[in-house]
């Protein structure tokens, strides 16, 4: 395993995190996801990434369970805040009574004393972006969170944070968590160039969209029973990918993969890995041969003239359109 820096920040990350957004606590059960966990801790993987919204909080506490005996100093451990954790009208959005609540709350169930990054899992626009600043300022004076950092804020919300962050001397974000892969390059117009300026990381999620490119869904058939399109958690997201035109070319990358000794996932989670403003490329698992396999991509080097078939393959099917960042204008 290869580490990188984490934006302009001196912590240093696996360069492949795991997360468990769409498995622990809701589509495997928990000694799987136990399983998975161990095997991504034997596979030199430290970074590890949930939110308090996944699994409806549950997530939270398996990946609690199973880090618990650990070293601690030996993990960075990344959460979020955004989205409706209660019934309630303040279970939801950036404000500083739901920031503190949902810490607190997430640091119970982690098992932990703080974590190392703590990420707006979406921009609040009912909440003044100063009162959510200062609030995570407060937690990092506070010693239960080490970094800030954002998730799916598009280069103007980003932006606009590091500005206030330098005039009212808050941490500044260090990272942004946006979905990257072949498929879908949205930040690379204007987000990368922001971040690059501004030392900002990326810790990227879905480098396989959502399994597509690892090329098990044929154009044509039906997904294979069991997969995540054929799932109610996930299949919605996935849907913009599964058509003919983006399946076809998708079968196509096989050779590139075949040719560099890669899987298509190994081929997917590298690719996201040349862009050098990629600090860490999330991947999930329900069973520990994906996380084995995942991070076989580690150290993998594309050169320009295999990046070039990738790009000529794909063609007009890869999205880049950067209005697609986009959060929601009230709280949900």
């Amino acid at each position: 395993m290869e580490f990188r820096h984490l934006g302009r920040s001196g912590l240093k990350v696996s360069e492949i995190s795991y997360g468990n957004w769409l498995t622990h606590g809701s589509q495997v059960e928990e000694d799987a996801a136990q399983q998975c966990v161990r095997a991504a801790l034997d596979e030199g993987i430290t970074t590890f990434d949930t939110a308090d919204v996944y699994a409806a909080t549950k997530a939270e506490e398996v990946l609690g369970r199973a880090l618990k005996g650990v070293r601690r100093e030996s993990l960075e451990i990344f959460t979020k805040v955004y989205w409706p954790t209660g019934p309630g009208q303040n279970d939801r959005g950036l404000s500083r009574k739901h920031i503190t609540e949902s810490i607190n709350g997430s640091l119970r169930r982690l098992q932990t004393d703080y974590v190392d990054l703590y990420q707006a899992h979406r921009f609040d626009y009912e909440t003044p972006l100063e009162e959510t600043l200062k609030t995570f300022d407060d937690l990092v004076r506070q010693g239960k969170v080490l970094y800030v950092g954002v998730s799916e804020w598009n280069a103007d919300q980003i932006a606009q944070a590091l500005k206030i962050a330098d005039e009212m001397g808050f941490d500044r974000i260090v990272s942004n968590q946006p979905q990257y892969s072949m498929l879908w390059r949205i930040i690379e117009g204007e987000i990368v160039p922001l971040s690059e300026k501004e030392g900002v990381g990326q810790i990227v999620w879905s480098p396989i969209a959502q399994g597509v490119l690892t090329g098990k869904y044929l154009p044509g058939q039906q997904p294979p029973e069991g997969s995540r399109a054929t799932d109610d958690s996930g299949s919605a997201m996935i849907a913009r990918f599964m058509n003919d035109d983006v399946l076809t070319r998708v079968q196509e990358l096989k050779p590139i993969a075949a040719d560099l000794g890669l899987s298509m996932a190994q081929l997917a989670v590298a690719w996201v890995l040349q862009n050098p403003n990629v600090s860490s490329a999330i991947v999930g698992a329900s069973r520990p041969e994906q996380v084995r396999d995942n991070v076989k991509a580690s150290g993998v080097k594309l050169d320009a003239d295999v990046l070039k078939r990738i790009d000529d393959v794909l063609g007009s099917v890869v999205e880049r359109d950067p209005s697609k960042t986009q959060s929601p204008r009230t709280r949900p």
